[in-house]
Formats: C-alpha cells, sequence, structure tokens
C-alpha cells in the first residue's frame, strides 16, 4: 500500500499487510499526516481489511516516515508496535530531546562542530524550525533473529544497521520474501550519517557494509522494500549498493591531504545529486552526516585520522 510523504521526492512509503487469524500485522506505517492516515486506512479496506483490526505493527526503522502512523494504529485498533531495541532506544531520546525542547541547541553545536560558516549558523538559528513530533514508544522491542508475533507465519527479525542503530529487514520463511525497509532499495541509496559527527565508537557505514554482506547471503525470491518497486536478486542489488559506497570512499580520500580539512569543507567537495550551494541547510547537515560516517570508514581503515581534539573537526590524510 502506497502511504504518501508529503511534501518528498520519495512520494510514498510501501506499507504491507501480511494477514493472520489474529488480524493483519504491518510492516511500516507510514507518515503521521491526515492524507497518510486515509490512503493507509483505505489501503486496508481494499483488501477487506479494517485498520482497527491490525493484530500488530513492525516498524523497520525509526524514521518518520516509517514510524509516524503507527501510533494512530495503536490508538485505532490496540495493535502493538515492535521494532529493534536499538532505535527503541533512539525513540526515548528524541521523545526527551523534544520534551526538553533543546534541539535547536544541539543543531547549532552540530553545525559548529562541523566547521560551517558563520552564515549558515546564523540562518539556522533565525530560521523557524519545522515540528516533527516523535514516533511513538515501541511496545515490544525485537532482537536479532527473533520471530515476529504473526500467528500462522514465520516472519523473522534480521538485524541490518547502518541506515539506523536498529534498522530490521523481516525474512519471511515461509513466502521466499525478504521485506528490506531502507536498508536496500531497488534504484537508490539510503542515507548512511554519522550524527552527531564524532559520536565515538560508532561506524554506521560500516555496519551498513556488513549488513548488506549479510542480507546478500540469505537466499530469497523476491524483494520487498520500502521505497520505489519490488525487485528480486537480493545479493545483486547489495553488491551495487557496497561498490557505490567504495566509489565514495575513494573519492572522499581524494579530498584528503597533509593539510587539515574541517568536516564542512569535506561534504562540500563531494559530488551530490544538487550544487553545494543550493542545498538546503537541512539538506547540507545531512551531507555532512554522510561524509562523517565514510570518514569514520577511513579512520577506522587507516587511511585518515582527525587533527586535534577541539572544535572544528578537522581531517588529515594519515
Amino acid at each position: 500500500m502506497p502511504v504518501p510523504i508529503p511534501g518528498n521526492p520519495l512520494a510514498h512509503t510501501l506499507v504491507y499487510a501480511l494477514e493472520s487469524p489474529r488480524g493483519p500485522v504491518l510492516v511500516d506505517a507510514g507518515w503521521e499526516h491526515l492524507d497518510s492516515w486515509g490512503a493507509l486506512r483505505d489501503g486496508l479496506a481494499a483488501f477487506g481489511m479494517d485498520v482497527a483490526d491490525v493484530h500488530g505493527v513492525v516498524v523497520t526503522h525509526y524514521h518518520p516516515d516509517h514510524a509516524g502512523l503507527a501510533g494512530r494504529v495503536r490508538e485505532a485498533s490496540g495493535a502493538w508496535i515492535a521494532m529493534h531495541r536499538d532505535d527503541a532506544a533512539v525513540v526515548r531520546l528524541f521523545r526527551e530531546a523534544v520534551a526538553a525542547d533543546d534541539e535547536r541547541t544541539w543543531e547549532l553545536a552540530s553545525l559548529r562542530r562541523a566547521g560551517a560558516d558563520d552564515g549558515e549558523i546564523l540562518g539556522t538559528a533565525e530560521r523557524r524550525r519545522e515540528r516533527i513530533d516523535p514516533p511513538a514508544q515501541p511496545d515490544r522491542e525485537l532482537e536479532d533473529r527473533e520471530l515476529v508475533d504473526l500467528p500462522g507465519r514465520r516472519l523473522r527479525a534480521v538485524w541490518t544497521p547502518g541506515h539506523s542503530p536498529g534498522h530490521l529487514c523481516l525474512h519471511l520463511e515461509d513466502g521466499d520474501r525478504m521485506f528490506t525497509g531502507d536498508h536496500v532499495l531497488p534504484k537508490i541509496t539510503p542515507h548512511i550519517g554519522l550524527c552527531p559527527y564524532d559520536l565515538p565508537d560508532v561506524d554506521p557505514l560500516g555496519d551498513f557494509l556488513r549488513s548488506l554482506d549479510r542480507v546478500a547471503a540469505i537466499p530469497v525470491g523476491e524483494v520487498l522494500p520500502a521505497h520505489q518497486h519490488r525487485f528480486h536478486d537480493l545479493a545483486g542489488r547489495a553488491g551495487e549498493i557496497a561498490r557505490h559506497h567504495e566509489e565514495r570512499l575513494a573519492e572522499l580520500t581524494g579530498l584528503l591531504s597533509r593539510e587539515p580539512v574541517t568536516l564542512w569543507q569535506v561534504a562540500a567537495g563531494l559530488g551530490w545529486r544538487e550544487p553545494w550551494a543550493d542545498m538546503s541547510s537541512q539538506s547540507r547537515r545531512m551531507a555532512a552526516g554522510e561524509a562523517a560516517a565514510h570518514l569514520r570508514v577511513l579512520e577506522r581503515r587507516g587511511i585518515a585520522r582527525r587533527e586535534g581534539e577541539g572544535d572544528p573537526l578537522r581531517f588529515v590524510l594519515r
């Protein structure tokens, strides 16, 4: 069921409903918006299902285009909400930050840390921030390899961190299908970012590449992603995405030298779908997060290192 994402070039999230004797179990729920809610409700009705009968919602990851409507589904049906424990922890932190109203303070500190120019920081401070409500806290926290509560079927959680710390793919073992969320998409690559930019002891891109290898080793017929369209050859597509990131790592290495450069300078030097000068502030922050994730891999491979400890973050070739 395509559930719209208002104002987003992805257009919609593909939400899947799996039948069971206790009612349908949804894979993701879609963006929290009146139009999205109507599309989800009408999509279920087209298959003879009622949102009030939903048994549960498995959220592949906490991002709002996947988890946003889960709380409303729970209110309408009493359904449980499940996600991996690492994403459940992120949701708790998100809800605490919103309650404390310190999101903007954190955002400005991150820009200074990255080495953004004064104009960027001032513009962000003055710009009205669009409020996104945090997703509902899940009732259940799934572990890797755990079977989902889907009576009569075998839907197994496969932990695939990278796009989010607790991203899950879901292997329908009795149906020869894999629900891949945002982990493996047919034509585009998901955003892999490090946020905060210097968060210690985490390696989202390294995790993502290892997760690609993991799902590629699971033989399945049809792949059901959360965006675009269904496809086949999961292993082949996972390999294409891994090669893309190796090319990106080589591009980033070419921007480094013995002369320290800030994270912001590195991000601005990379090729993006639109010129850096035309990108919104939010897009630039996401680009900096992606650059930081790639730099972390280069650090762990012994190719790059951080120069100094203070603000802003600076990097050199090792």
